[in-house]
């Protein structure tokens, strides 16, 4: 399958790089443009990707397009595509937030468009990544298959309608900000006790990993393995009791509610 990437920033990048190091797509198989040549041709050269010299060349050679730009120039890049995408059957995945399937049906016009909205977050890049789909109404169960077994190489995928995608982002997509965050915290709580901050911020990080991998690995709750490790009177109560005094909980959910509600301003 020949793959190309209109746009070639961080997410984008994210998602090739995982390809490249733990999926099964070929870089001569990843075709990649965007308005920034001198950024798209030295990543293209570094791991020996296409290169192409526009978005309507791109949509010759790739089968797949993966549009991968700001909301704002995407009704000049799907004018710039149109004619390749309609003629020769290609099928669009947009990544683009905040523009629904139907603002893109729409701007391609009349036809049996062929697409897929996903929501990644930037951790595909390290095979830990979660991935949300909404399906196009004209979307073949065989290409939608495909690509969800291609995203699957990234880590996880769900399949979500487009309401959703707003909490999507917060829980996914911006989250692994707010978990940089608690990490952080955690490693500057430790050098108040004398760590270096490497060492604290290590011991954290593998914290929350190893935490975030027994979620994943056992039908118990969160809260049930709170229980697990909260032995009466001991200390992790105490931590816990303080964190919920200083409002932990209800810090963590108005930080998703306001994600959400940013995200909803743009549609």
């Amino acid at each position: 399958m020949k793959i190309g990437f209109i746009g070639v920033g961080n997410m984008a990048k994210a998602i090739i790089n995982g390809w490249l190091t733990y999926g099964e797509v070929k870089a001569q198989d990843i075709f990649v443009h965007s308005a920034h040549a001198q950024n798209y041709r030295k990543y293209a050269f570094e791991n020996h990707l296409e290169p192409v010299d526009s978005n309507s060349e791109l949509a010759n050679q790739a089968e797949v397009i993966f549009l991968a730009v700001k909301p704002t120039v995407l009704p000049s890049v799907l004018a710039e595509i149109k004619e390749a995408v309609t003629t020769q059957k290609r099928v669009l995945v947009s990544m683009v937030s905040g523009v629904s399937l139907a603002e893109i049906k729409a701007s391609l016009g009349a036809g049996n468009h062929e697409l897929l909205r996903i929501m990644p977050n930037i951790n595909v890049e390290l095979h830990a990544g979660m991935t949300a789909l909404a399906k196009g109404e004209f979307l073949s169960e065989a290409h939608f298959d495909e690509l969800q077994g291609l995203l699957n190489q990234l880590g996880k995928t769900t399949l979500l309608p487009e309401k959703d995608f707003s909490t999507f982002v917060a829980l996914a997509g911006s989250s692994p900000a707010f978990i940089y965050l608690f990490i952080d915290a955690m490693a500057r709580a430790g050098v108040k006790y004398g760590l270096t901050k490497k060492q604290a911020t290590q011991i954290a990080a593998q914290a929350v990993w190893g935490s975030a991998a027994k979620v994943l690995g056992t039908p118990k709750t969160p809260w049930d393995l709170i229980d697990e490790v909260s032995s009466p009177g001991g200390t992790t109560v105490a931590g816990l009791l303080a964190m919920e005094d200083a409002g932990f909980m209800s810090a963590v959910v108005k930080g998703i509610d306001a994600t959400i509600a940013k995200d909803q301003e743009k549609h």
